[in-house]
């Protein structure tokens, strides 16, 4: 048993000791695919739709926060060519983007608005109890649970079995931009005040840091088990799921914004709307 226990020992320290000498994990890095032109009017967040095999984009067209009637939603190929500039109109500045079935759901300012896939009609919309709120990102689980995030006061609403209401409120969410529902139990959560990527647990709400040092923190998206954020001032980081971080590009020399991105995985491609460039520009991820 003695000379087991050696053995199994000696194994342990070995496999430590190899450890130690792995090379570090490679740095991912970008390569610009494409950019559509610059027809797009203050592009601020994009959306791969898989069953119908192209990216929808939320232009503000105009100020964040006006009631103006201006905002619209384009279509654009996976080549980067833009199919349809005004698919939906009469919005007013919308943003955030989730689809499920045959809805596509969108905030815009005070509400969220559900949109026909099949025919970009507006069917049904759900305000916010605030009169000053800012929603911002959408988020669907598998099981259709949409979260909504309100950046001005710090709140995430839920639409949940056709029930409209305040999921959390403050705490530690610190001005919640990007939403991403992982599975049904958990979220991430880009907060903005304090430029971290946080976790939250569906059942107990309890919230984990998982990184910080990214600025205005705005669009999250999954790759694996690892994330993409984008920092809205001009940067994209990579963090891995144990909270490493990268930055995989920073185009704040150029004045380009990075809004809220889309990763379409068959692809390994980062679609990254500019803002106040109207133009979506696209990277592989390598």
């Amino acid at each position: 048993m003695r000379l087991l226990n050696l053995i199994l020992s000696g194994s342990v320290l070995l496999t430590l000791a190899l450890s130690a000498f792995e090379p570090p994990k490679k740095e991912k890095k970008l390569v610009k695919v494409w950019e559509t032109d610059s027809t797009l009017s203050v592009p601020e967040s994009v959306l791969y739709d898989s069953k119908g095999n192209v990216l929808y984009v939320a232009n503000i067209a105009g100020k964040s926060d006006s009631l103006d009637g201006d905002g619209f939603i384009s279509k654009v190929s996976l080549d980067g060519k833009i199919e349809s500039i005004k698919w939906t109109t009469g919005l007013n500045a919308p943003k955030g983007m989730g689809i499920y079935k045959n809805r596509l759901y969108v905030t815009d300012v005070y509400r969220l608005v559900a949109i026909n896939l099949s025919n970009g009609q507006a069917e049904q919309t759900w305000d916010a109890t605030d009169k000053k709120a800012f929603l911002n990102d959408v988020t669907i689980d598998k099981d259709g649970t949409v979260y909504v995030s309100d950046s001005r006061n710090s709140k995430i609403y839920r639409l949940k079995d056709s029930k409209w209401e305040i999921w959390i409120d403050g705490g530690e969410l610190n001005n919640p931009n990007g939403l991403l529902a992982v599975g049904t139990k958990k979220m991430m959560i880009g907060s903005t005040k304090i430029g971290a990527l946080q976790s939250i647990d569906v059942e107990t709400k309890a919230i984990t840091k998982v990184a910080d040092g990214m600025g205005n923190t705005d669009g999250i998206v999954a790759v694996g088990k690892d994330f993409i954020v984008s920092d809205w001032s001009g940067r994209l980081f990579y963090i891995t799921a144990d909270g490493q971080k990268q930055q995989m590009l920073d185009s704040r020399p150029e004045k380009m914004n990075t809004a809220d991105i889309e990763y379409v995985s068959s692809k390994k491609m980062i679609v990254v709307p500019t803002f106040f460039r109207n133009k979506l520009v696209a990277y592989r991820v390598e």
